[in-house]
Order: structure tokens, then C-alpha cells, then sequence
């Protein structure tokens, strides 16, 4: 009996030491990854390319993984002092989306794909709007959008990354120059609001010409005017009732009354 035990116990002080060495070991033997996951597998330095998803298998202490996410990836790109081509200073953050299409390359080629991506847009933001004026950052921004997916994109590609998108958030301007702009606008509307009375007092003149017209090859016509005037007149229960008289009465009866004066006058000879 003692020497079935002392068997056992000599068995059992190298069994137990295997079975934690292989409890311990399990985890750099086995992985699993997601459907959205991928791993780029090293083997003593030397790629042996990419795997995944579901079980992988590797060599303990030999096997190296690097587990890369093929999601989009947001970024938020810190704010910028910008200098657009019109000379107007202004502060713009933007955000951008992409993902890993070629995850052996974004281990391979670049050190830190966030990191560089971030700073690519970066530099590009500045760039590219420097190249803009005001009006179209402000306006067209959509087209500066797709100028710097374009730019990054290309920028990326050889890391395996592809810029699905690139929006800018928000472009802050100096007071002074907010000011400026409010004053241009009202400019503008004031100036719109001229161009329109303007407009409609030509058309009105030009209905008063084409009324003056048809008046003159008709002149009934400035009488029955006369007639529903006073109409309008006295329907509005006034006190004070204006006659308006045409010209040529008023003429004809200064004609009447200068010749009445004249047969009256004493002639110089029967003084």
C-alpha cells in the first residue's frame, strides 16, 4: 500500500503541473472570432496571412494574432484653424467614417491605422478648405464633402482602409465677421425689396398709360370715371364731397368769364 501510494503521489506531482501548464496554455491555443472580426496570424515574424471568423487554432509560444475589426469606424476629427481663400479665418471640425477592407495590410503597412487615418483628415481638412472660398464652405458643403472622401480615400487605400464618408459638423466664424455677414444680408433684402417696388410702380405706370389712351380715343369714358367716383363717394356716408372737374371745363369756363368781362369794360373813348 505504501508503495501504491507513493505512486501515486509521485504521478501526481507532474500530472497537476501538465494540467495547469494546459489549462493555461488553452486560450493562446484556441480563439474564436465574430463574423465581423478578423485575425492576422504571425508565425515565428513571418505572416502567414489572415483567418477568420469562427475557431481558430494556434501554436502556443510560436503563433502570434492580431485581431482586426472590419466595422465602421467613426472619428472625430479635432477642430481646425482654417484660412479660407478669401482671407476669412474660421474654425471647422469634421467626422469621418471608414472601415478595414484588407486587414493583413493595416497591420502590415501602417504602424497605428487610427492614429494615421485621423491625421491624414487632418491635414486634408486644412488643405482643402483653404482652397475655398466662404460662400462655398458655407453653401456648397456637400461638394467640399466629397472632395475630401475622395482625397482621404485615396490617401488610405494602400493600408487597407477604405473613407466611406467625410462630413463637416461645424464652421465657426469670428464675431466681427458675423456681424459683416448680417449687415450683407440685410443689405441684400433691402436692396430686393427696392428692385420690387420698383418693378410694381413701372407695371403701374404702364397701366396708367394704357388707361390714358383708351381715355383719350374715348373721352365718354373720363366722364363715367367722374360718375362712379362720386358714387364711391357717397356711399362712404362722407361730410365733405370733392367734384373733380376735368381741364377742359375749367378752361372753357375762364374763357367765358374773360370775354364777359371784356364786353363789359368801358372803351377808352367814351371816357
Amino acid at each position: 500500500m505504501d508503495g501504491l501510494f507513493r505512486g501515486l503521489f509521485n504521478a501526481s506531482a507532474w500530472v497537476i503541473p501538465l494540467i495547469i501548464l494546459l489549462v493555461a496554455t488553452i486560450p493562446q491555443i484556441v480563439r474564436v472570432l465574430r463574423e465581423y472580426e478578423r485575425g492576422v496570424i504571425f508565425r515565428l515574424g513571418k505572416l502567414l496571412g489572415a483567418k477568420g471568423p469562427g475557431l481558430i487554432l494556434l501554436i502556443p509560444f510560436v503563433d502570434r494574432m492580431v485581431k482586426m475589426d472590419l466595422r465602421v469606424v467613426t472619428i472625430d476629427v479635432a477642430r481646425q484653424e482654417v484660412m479660407t481663400r478669401d482671407n476669412v479665418p474660421a474654425t471647422v471640425d469634421a467626422v469621418v467614417y471608414f472601415r478595414v477592407i484588407d486587414p493583413v495590410a493595416s497591420v502590415v503597412k501602417v504602424e497605428n491605422y487610427l492614429k494615421a487615418t485621423s491625421l491624414i483628415a487632418q491635414t486634408t481638412l486644412r488643405s482643402v478648405l483653404g482652397q475655398a472660398e466662404l460662400d462655398d464652405l458655407l453653401s456648397h458643403r456637400d461638394k467640399i464633402n466629397q472632395t475630401l472622401q475622395e482625397i482621404i480615400d485615396r490617401q488610405t487605400d494602400p493600408w487597407g482602409i477604405k473613407v466611406s464618408a467625410v462630413e463637416i459638423k461645424d464652421v465657426s466664424l469670428p464675431e466681427g465677421m458675423k456681424r459683416a455677414m448680417a449687415k450683407q444680408a440685410e443689405a441684400e433684402r433691402e436692396r430686393r425689396a427696392k428692385i420690387i417696388h420698383a418693378e410694381g410702380e413701372y407695371t403701374a405706370a404702364e397701366k396708367l398709360a394704357m388707361a390714358a389712351a383708351v381715355i383719350q380715343k374715348e373721352p365718354v369714358a373720363i366722364k363715367l370715371r367722374y360718375l362712379q367716383t362720386l358714387v364711391e363717394i357717397g356711399s362712404e356716408k362722407n361730410t365733405t364731397i370733392v367734384f373733380p372737374l376735368p381741364v377742359d371745363i375749367i378752361a372753357g369756363l375762364g374763357r367765358t368769364i374773360q370775354t364777359i368781362a371784356d364786353a363789359g369794360a368801358p372803351k377808352a373813348g367814351n371816357s
